[in-house]
């Protein structure tokens, strides 16, 4: 059975995948593509890590911990990037990637 810290951070996994979705998907409309680039490189692999991490958290894996530790890192990295970027796609994106980091680090640290 998922306890509530962990059932919250999947949701949070989640919510920031769907958030680092849109926003990449937002940044290849703006004009200055180009400029975006590092941005959409990061929505990427953090929708990617968030998700791997919400399975891996919804099957109790061994490796869980390990693996939103790394989940926190890109949020994080995420987050800093969407931060240099004042359309609300990016700002959206920059708060659940904080939220997620919070939570995947507060479900490491209650293991």
């Amino acid at each position: 059975m998922i306890n509530a810290t962990v059932q919250r951070c999947i949701q949070l996994c989640y919510e920031c995948a769907t958030a680092c979705d849109d926003c990449a998907s937002s940044c290849l409309q703006e004009e200055d593509v180009k400029m975006m680039t590092r941005c959409i490189e990061l929505d990427i692999d953090c929708a990617q890590m968030c998700r791997t991490a919400a399975a891996l958290m919804g099957r109790n894996s061994e490796y869980k911990n390990e693996v939103c530790d790394l989940c926190a890192l890109i949020c994080e990295a995420c987050a800093d990037e969407c931060d240099k970027h004042e359309m609300e796609h990016c700002r959206r994106c920059a708060d659940l990637c904080r939220r997620c980091a919070d939570a995947c680090k507060h479900m490491v640290a209650a293991a």
